[in-house]
């Protein structure tokens, strides 16, 4: 348990700077939920029930019951006993699947709530035909997208058994991530400084990106698409290949930033360099560890196979040395956090986000309720307008991609995602 105050973790408390206006740094997921448990047959939510189920887990989830409060020149966790009345919440009806994209897109401007435990649960009427959707958030100060997952599944029952997740050859929990990186002393250390200190002026000065839509001042208008893919038909396709479902992840949305971009009138670069994730071995208690590679998109590059080809080379080198190097450095504490919140309002060295998470082996229940599909959406930060993020659930690869709505054709970009989804899942 935690004590009654702690300090963040510096990684941690550089996710705190990242949340202000314009910019809301929440991990969410979206899910539909079926008749059954706290859920009538006709969709009627009984909330008391939900509550007294969802009461007892909070009450085993230290990470949910603290808050955030300035202490001198740093912030602590505070503890702090959540009114669930308030953090599990029944909101107004939506009109089907898009009413829920709609919702969530909203979601994506309003902040936590700076003076309560960062997270909240958010029952959604109106979302399907005989059952109803859910929102989860929880502030990335608390969780990067690893840790949030394994809270996620702790608040929610256990369902069906399934399939393994997305690219994971055996089941790990948080503590057993792999750990990459040939051997260890000065010469790795020395490596590691050499690279440190390239990823620090690739930061500071990097433009591997030229003026386009998909960077600049971002509006308040929201957008958020959802799409899935069965991962067993992705695997027997891009594995005789040398690729995995992250590749297809990455190739299907090289196809979505090549419409996007034609929709705008823009000329097709021949590469478009975007961030992604790197899960890190579980140390400390901090809930952001996390690393990140670059990856180029071969825009320019016609023939989709190729496209994967040329992804896959590159994430076979990138990934384990992003594990080995670790946290990016900016991220390592409030104080970089800071210069590169202010680097990023005008960056070019990535011209969107693509995160990845392994999901569950089988599937959920809240509260007895079946969760019966799930979709993640991504954070914009900086000048980025456009990120995907994806999970694995009950055999699919769930993907929400969120926009700028007022500056990029999201709908354009995730018809073509779609597309190559569907091309690479035959």
């Amino acid at each position: 348990m935690y004590p009654a105050t702690q300090k963040l973790a510096p990684a941690d408390e550089a996710n705190l700077v990242l949340d202000h206006v314009g910019q809301v740094n929440v991990f969410l997921v979206a899910g539909l939920l079926g008749p059954g448990g706290f859920l009538a047959p006709d969709g009627t939510p009984d909330m008391a029930r939900l509550r007294a189920v969802l009461r007892e887990r909070i009450a085993e989830l230290p990470a949910l019951r603290k808050r955030a409060a300035q202490v001198g020149r740093r912030h602590h966790w505070i503890e702090s006993t959540p009114d669930v009345e308030h953090h599990v919440r029944l909101v107004e009806p939506v009109d089907g699947l898009a009413g829920l994209q709609n919702k969530c897109a909203e979601l994506m401007g309003q902040p936590l709530a700076g003076d309560r435990p960062l997270w909240e649960i958010l029952v959604v009427p109106g979302a399907t035909a005989r059952g109803t959707g859910v929102v989860v958030r929880i502030h990335h100060a608390v969780a990067d997208g690893m840790t949030a997952a394994a809270i996620v599944q702790q608040l929610f029952d256990p369902g069906e058994p399934g399939e393994k997740g997305v690219d994971e050859p055996q089941r790990r929990g948080l503590a057993e991530a792999p750990r990459y990186g040939p051997g260890s002393g000065p010469r790795r250390t020395l490596r590691r400084l050499r690279i440190g200190l390239h990823r620090i002026r690739k930061t500071l000065w990097g433009r591997g990106v030229g003026g386009t839509v998909l960077l600049g001042e971002r509006s308040a208008h929201h957008g958020v698409a959802f799409l899935r893919a069965e991962i067993e038909a992705l695997e027997s396709t891009v594995r005789p290949q040398g690729a995995t479902v992250n590749d297809a992840l990455l190739g299907s949305a090289a196809a979505g930033f090549r419409a996007a971009l034609m929709a705008a009138g823009e000329p097709i670069p021949a590469w478009l360099p975007v961030s992604e994730p790197v899960a890190l071995r579980r140390r400390g208690s901090a809930g952001n560890q996390v690393g990140v590679m670059l990856v180029r998109l071969p825009l320019g590059e016609p023939d989709p196979d190729e496209r994967l080809r040329l992804i896959a080379a590159q994430t076979r080198e990138e990934k384990p040395r992003a594990r080995d190097q670790g946290t990016l450095e900016f991220m390592r504490g409030p104080i970089g956090a800071r210069i590169m919140d202010r680097l990023a309002r005008r960056q070019h060295l990535v011209g969107g986000f693509v995160t990845n998470v392994p999901g569950p082996e089988g599937t959920f229940r809240l509260a007895g309720a079946p969760v019966v599909a799930l979709w993640p959406v991504a954070v914009l930060a900086g000048n980025v307008r456009l990120g995907v993020a994806a999970v694995s659930y009950a055999g699919n690869l769930c993907c929400g991609i969120h926009f700028d709505a007022a500056n990029v054709h999201g709908d354009v970009f995730a018809q073509a995602m779609g597309e190559e989804l569907a091309r690479l899942g035959k």
